[in-house]
C-alpha cells in the first residue's frame, strides 16, 4: 500500500519510513512537514493511507484533515500523536478521522493500526478503549463536538476572541469589520452550537482547544 507521511519532524519521518518500508508491504509516496503541504501532497499522490500528526505549523493536522475530506471523503487518514488526552480523540473523530495512535505505542501498535485502516476499519489506540465505550453511552457529546467543526473559520476565530474576553467592538477591531456583523456572527455561533451564554460559550472553546 502507499503511505504519505505529514509531521513537522524530520527525524521522525524518517524513523517512520524505515520502519514502515522495513515491512515490506508499504510503499512512502511522498513526506509533508506541515498541514498544507500535507493536503497539496494527498491530492498529487493519492495515497491509500495519509498518517497525519496534529501539531504541525501553519494549518494543523485536524483542519488539514477536514479540508482533505471534504474535497476527498474517501481518503483514508491515521492520526499518529503524541496527545494522550481524549478531547484530540474526540476532535479527530469529528474530522471523519480512521484511526487514532499515540507516538509512544507506535513500536507496538503503528503497523496493526495501518493494516486495519487500509482494510476499512477504524483503528484507536488500546489506551483509549474504555473511553471510547464510556463515550458510546454518551452520544450527546460527539455530537456537539461535530458541531464544532460545522463553524467557519471566521466563526471559529471570532469565538477564540470571545473566549479570551474581548468585547464586540474589540472583536470587530481586530477582523476589521462592523460591530453588526459580529452580531451576526454570534448569533450564527450561538444557533449551531446550541449554546446562549457567554460562560458555556467560553467553556466550550476551551474543551475543543479553539483557546
Amino acid at each position: 500500500m502507499t503511505v504519505l507521511l505529514v509531521d513537522d519532524h524530520q527525524v521522525i519521518r524518517k524513523g517512520l519510513r524505515l520502519v514502515l518500508e522495513d515491512s515490506g508491504e508499504i510503499e512512502v509516496v511522498g513526506e509533508a512537514s506541515s498541514g498544507e503541504e500535507a493536503i497539496d501532497l494527498t491530492f498529487q499522490h493519492s495515497p491509500d493511507l495519509v498518517i497525519m500528526d496534529l501539531s504541525l505549523p501553519g494549518i494543523d493536522g485536524i483542519q488539514a484533515m477536514i479540508q482533505i475530506k471534504k474535497k476527498k471523503p474517501e481518503q483514508r487518514v491515521l492520526v499518529l500523536t503524541m496527545h494522550e488526552d481524549s478531547i484530540y480523540l474526540d476532535k479527530v473523530l469529528a474530522a471523519g478521522g480512521n484511526g487514532f495512535v499515540l507516538k509512544r505505542a507506535a513500536d507496538v501498535e503503528l503497523l496493526s493500526a495501518i493494516r486495519a485502516v487500509h482494510r476499512g476499519e477504524f483503528y484507536v489506540d488500546t489506551s483509549f478503549q474504555k473511553y471510547l465505550v464510556t463515550r458510546a453511552l454518551s452520544p450527546e457529546e460527539p455530537a456537539k463536538m461535530k458541531r464544532a467543526f460545522e463553524l467557519t473559520p471566521r466563526e471559529r476565530e471570532l469565538l477564540k476572541f470571545i473566549a479570551l474576553g474581548y468585547s464586540n467592538m474589540e472583536i470587530a477591531k481586530k477582523l476589521n469589520i462592523s460591530v453588526k456583523t459580529v452580531e451576526n456572527h454570534k448569533t450564527r455561533i450561538h444557533d449551531k452550537l446550541g449554546i446562549n451564554s457567554r460562560s458555556k460559550l467560553v467553556r466550550y472553546a476551551m474543551e475543543n482547544g479553539l483557546v
